[in-house]
């Protein structure tokens, strides 16, 4: 149903939805190690959403007769000067990712492929309200300040943005 083209090219783009998962807890667990518990739940809740938008396209590739390929991502990085740091680069990696997915709707325009670009209508709002979320946080962190004191009040505002985070399975479940 897919052409090679779009197939080769969704496959590309898997490598930014896991890869944005992983910087995410790689972020969280940097949060959680300085004692910023708001923060750490709010970018456990953002890998976890990123891994949500992996396994949905990874799973509509092959809905649609392709074949999805788990991708290899390189290492996060996971030494950070500080929450303004992470939230920049967070808003970095949301404003790349947009771009492929802009890229992706214009190669489904041009392949004449309805059902993709459809479908991408989803991640195209995602990326919007994600660049929104993050450009607000930076205005925050800007408007708080970033020492020592200030970290209490952007930790507790990350907090309140935190999605709730998904239960772990039980022993028994996993």
């Amino acid at each position: 149903m897919i052409s090679k083209k779009i197939e080769k090219a969704l496959n590309g783009h898997l490598n930014y939805e896991l890869g944005a998962s992983l910087q995410y807890l790689a972020m969280a667990s940097w949060c959680e190690t300085m004692g910023m518990d708001g923060a750490a739940s709010f970018f456990y809740g953002h890998a976890h959403e990123e891994n949500l938008h992996f396994i949905k396209l990874f799973q509509y590739i092959n809905e649609v007769n392709g074949h999805a390929i788990v991708p290899q991502v390189k290492q996060p990085n996971h030494s950070f000067k500080g929450i303004a740091e992470i939230c920049q680069m967070a808003y970095e990696n949301e404003k790349k990712v947009t771009q492929a997915i802009f890229s992706l709707v214009e190669l489904a325009k041009a392949e004449d492929d309805h059902v993709t670009t459809e479908m991408l209508r989803f991640y195209v709002q995602e990326q919007r309200e994600e660049e929104t979320l993050f450009q607000k946080v930076l205005d925050k962190i800007k408007l708080i300040g970033t020492g020592s004191q200030s970290l209490y009040y952007i930790d507790k505002e990350l907090g309140n943005l935190a999605a709730p985070s998904p239960e772990p399975p039980a022993d028994n479940e996993a």
